[in-house]
């Protein structure tokens, strides 16, 4: 990359760092959907002044006029402010939102605040459930069922809560500001950074894996839209209104929390509790009582002036949290390996084939512990040829890694060392030429016509210094070790290894490293 580029994306990603996210709660958050018994023993900060049973909302309308989306269109705040306290939000004092640009806010806490401090509560009459809209949109309209059903039969049965959401803005967008939930729509970002709003260019500055991961996203969102043209209860126009569509579909995807239990259960947008940030380290979580009341608490004490950050994913999948949510977190102590051409068989999962362990350190340029197995199973051992005197050395392996046989699995990678060094190196070499020819594609081009080209750039550059660190650790060991010569001990038959490349397989969801 040009040194005039990178200073370029340099102030350019000041704008999308992760201390001023514009994205509140992750869909992949941790929480749980009933308080804990220690949760409801604490005597809060925070008392809920009525019951989730009675509740009363502000349902006069807001008189604002069209909700304006476009991507320059500002956030309108203070309304919304009002609009929570009108209908029964609580905030402990102290908690307030912060914002550097009129963008993206977050919340923060000006006073110290111990360590199991209720410092929100949201009334479940204002929360959005996935599974409250899908009974009172299906009673709506039997077509809402019928796109549902859509859903399932092309394989996205476990977005459906989702849709519910999505379906729910769109309804609630053309009531312009007679809809109760207006001041709530007009605090929503517009200008989005992550998969579903990239152009096709940015697909092809995309390194492999998050390339694919975006795609997953894209699809969501094709999705969507296809099954959407059979509900009737949204325009024709605004179901051809992409920029329309984007904005619902991000809004749901950034901001709504699903239940911690898994794929497909209830989903909910939440007033307020929606403006926590991403953090590696986190403050506070929130989970919802057996009314369906929202609550945040803070899990570790937290001194005054500081952000209240919740868990949006994997801190060490941060291609996941571009791909979802459109920004780069600098403090991910690691990154994925990057390695896509092995299949994701049960043998290979049992060996430590996931994400968020086969990883790269992005400080030290260390490779865990996982990856070393992996390769050294999947593909060293893999080509192994067998003989008599020493046996399946690849069951041997797998065998040792079962039962925590540490010593024979010590000695069988010790055998192989050589070996599965080279391939990691082999893989980190090609993966380092990928990057360079991506940095190519973006040679010249403004950031004003593409902006989601900075942070595009800025994820490469993370994981292309993780990746340097490796080769320049990698390249060392290969050179104490001499070649291949040193590698391969007497009594695992490493001297048998046939060496060469191992062909490349094309990525599919097959292999796909998903939560």
């Amino acid at each position: 990359m040009s040194s005039t580029l990178v200073a370029q994306a340099s102030a350019a990603i000041a704008l999308f760092s992760t201390q001023t996210i514009a994205f509140a709660p992750s869909h992949t958050s941790l929480f749980s959907r009933h308080a804990s018994p220690q949760q409801q023993q604490q005597q809060h900060e925070i008392t809920p002044q009525s019951s989730s049973s009675t509740t009363s909302l502000n349902m006069e309308s807001c008189g604002f006029g069209k909700l304006d989306i476009d991507e320059n269109a500002p956030r309108s705040l203070p309304p919304f402010e009002s609009w929570c306290a009108e209908n029964g939000v609580q905030k402990m004092d102290g908690v307030e939102l912060y914002s550097e640009d009129g963008m993206d806010y977050q919340a923060v806490t000006t006073v110290d605040i111990p360590a199991g401090s209720t410092v929100m509560y949201i009334p479940a009459e204002l929360c959005l459930h996935s599974s409250s809209l899908e009974q009172e949109l299906c009673a709506m309209s039997p077509t809402v069922q019928q796109a549902a059903d859509t859903l399932t039969k092309i394989g996205s049965g476990n977005s459906i809560p989702d849709f519910y959401i999505f379906l729910k803005l769109l309804i609630e967008y053309e009531k312009e500001d007679q809809s109760f939930y207006f001041p709530y729509l007009d605090s929503f970002p517009r200008l989005y950074f992550n998969a579903a709003s990239m152009t096709d260019f940015c697909y092809e500055c995309l390194p492999p894996l998050v390339f694919s991961l975006s795609r997953m996203e894209r699809v969501k969102l094709e999705n969507f839209q296809q099954v959407l043209q059979k509900v009737d209860l949204v325009s024709a126009f605004n179901k051809q209104n992409m920029p329309l569509l984007k904005w619902a579909f991000n809004a749901v995807y950034t901001r709504a929390y699903a239940d911690k239990e898994g794929q497909g259960s209830d989903i909910t947008l939440t007033p307020m509790a929606d403006m926590f940030n991403h953090g590696t380290d986190t403050e506070v979580e929130v989970y919802f009582d057996e009314g369906g009341n929202g609550m945040a608490y803070t899990t570790v004490d937290v001194p005054a002036n500081s952000p209240l950050r919740i868990s949006y994913g994997c801190p060490t999948n941060p291609s996941f949290l571009f791909a979802r949510y459109g920004f780069m977190d600098d403090t991910s102590p690691a990154t994925f390996c990057k390695m896509m051409d092995i299949p994701k068989t049960p043998e290979n999962v049992d060996m430590g084939m996931d994400f968020s362990k086969m990883l790269f350190y992005h400080d030290t340029g260390d490779i865990s512990q996982e990856v070393m197995d992996v390769v050294l199973y999947a593909k060293v051992l893999a080509n192994i040829k067998y003989s008599p005197e020493v046996g399946d050395v690849k069951q041997q392996f797998y065998d040792a890694h079962m039962q925590g046989d540490e010593a024979t699995k010590a000695a069988i990678h010790e055998a192989y060392r050589f070996e599965t060094i080279s391939a990691i190196k082999r893989h980190v070499d090609t993966f380092m030429e990928q990057l360079i020819a991506l940095e190519g594609k973006s040679e010249g081009k403004s950031f004003e016509e593409h902006p989601r080209l900075p942070v595009i750039l800025h994820h490469n550059q993370f994981v292309k210094e993780t990746f340097s660190k490796v080769k320049q650790n990698l390249d060392g060991a290969v050179a104490e070790m001499g070649g291949p010569a040193n590698g391969g001990g007497d009594q695992w038959g490493g001297d048998e290894w046939n060496g060469g490349e191992w062909p490349a397989e094309e990525y599919n969801q097959e292999y796909a490293y998903m939560e």
